[in-house]
């Protein structure tokens, strides 16, 4: 049982999933909703989600895409394309209760990739912030 929610608290979800899919995306539009240069999406079968505590406001960010998000912190949740991803729904894996549990195994939308994205390994490291 995967297990997870917003920031906040107030939204609470679990899944059900023997062997979910896990992929880091790199299009614009996630990029857009989440104000990160990545998001990470765990695909699970919509059967076996559930929202468990609180509400999702939803948002049409394209066409048939729907974003579920907290209404309270904002942490963004979720995602439904059933026109792309029958019986799917995607979380953001970042929310999860134990999000190292399952690694990613792809990046998808690399079309789309920023250029500086290509180049992590090359940056210096801290394991808090520079100088502390």
């Amino acid at each position: 049982m995967l297990t997870g929610g917003c920031q906040c608290g107030a939204v609470r979800y679990e899944a059900e999933a023997e062997e979910p899919r896990h992929a880091l995306c790199h299009c614009a539009d996630c990029r857009a909703s989440a104000g990160a240069p990545v998001v990470g999406w765990m695909a699970v079968p919509a059967s076996g989600f559930r929202v468990v505590a609180g509400v999702a406001q939803a948002f049409n960010s394209s066409g048939d895409s729907w974003r579920y998000f907290c209404p309270t912190c904002g942490t963004g949740l979720y995602f439904v394309n059933e026109t792309m991803l029958p019986g799917i729904v995607d979380i953001q894996s970042a929310t999860l209760d134990e999000p190292d549990v399952f690694p990613p195994m792809a990046h998808i939308q690399t079309a789309e990739r920023l250029g500086y994205m290509t180049r992590l390994d090359e940056l210096p490291e801290f394991e808090r912030f520079p100088g502390s």
